[in-house]
């Protein structure tokens, strides 16, 4: 991935440790954005993702923040709760219903935190991963709500009110996983470095059967770009 260019433009991108997450800081840092990556540990049983965050911030050399809080409180997700993550499922199904790895307002919440680190480093431009195709049928990952928190970012803030407009970046709204991994593998993005699993093993190993791996393999398939994964032993 290359790394963080001289720019003046500050951008907040919101980092997972995903693949997703990945290439859209890699596409940040290719349109002269000067990123902060954001990142969260919030509870989730998959953390080992904040581990993939600080690896691929480190090799695009940009400024990493991790904010901590705990989800837990709430539950209510397979994520943030002792609720077993579905595996094997069709991908037909899968945009079908909400999920139970749904875990409650959780981009708002990103959101909201990536919009106070932005007022504050006065950045106006927020990049975020969200994708309306290849996607777990989660409904804050559709335009409708990225579009409506970007009306909320420019009304509730006071640079917003003055006129400093805030910008809701989602380079892979509409893309396929296949296009997406062919997007960052153009521009450079160690896809080895990053993890999507929902229910990893001690050591960090993916499942291969939960949503999100089916989701990742069937897109390096569809790519013809080799799986780096890691997955566990059947």
């Amino acid at each position: 991935m290359p790394g963080s260019r001289s720019g003046n433009q500050k951008a907040v991108v919101l980092l997972s440790g995903g693949l997703d997450s990945a290439t859209v800081l890699a596409i940040a840092v290719q349109q002269g954005f000067s990123p902060t990556a954001l990142s969260f540990d919030y509870g989730q049983r998959h953390r080992v993702e904040l581990d993939a965050a600080r690896s691929i911030a480190g090799e695009a050399q940009v400024s990493h923040k991790v904010i901590a809080f705990d989800l837990r409180q709430f539950g209510g997700s397979a994520l943030t709760s002792d609720i077993e993550v579905p595996k094997n499922r069709e991908h037909a199904d899968m945009a079908s219903t909400i999920p139970v790895t749904y875990v409650p307002a959780r981009n708002t919440i990103f959101l909201a935190f990536a919009l106070g680190l932005a007022e504050t480093i006065h950045a106006h431009d927020i990049f975020a991963g969200m994708n309306a195709l290849d996607y777990s049928g989660y409904p804050d990952c559709r335009p409708e709500f990225v579009e409506a928190f970007e009306k909320l970012a420019n009304l509730g803030t006071k640079a917003g009110v003055e006129g400093q407009h805030f910008t809701i970046h989602t380079p892979l709204i509409h893309m396929s996983k296949a296009q997406i991994i062919q997007e960052g593998t153009r521009l450079g993005v160690n896809y080895a470095l990053t993890s999507s699993c929902y229910d990893p093993s001690p050591a960090g190993l993916a499942c291969g059967q939960c949503d999100s791996c089916l989701l990742r393999r069937k897109g390096f398939e569809e790519a013809r770009v080799p799986d780096p994964t890691r997955y566990q032993k059947k």
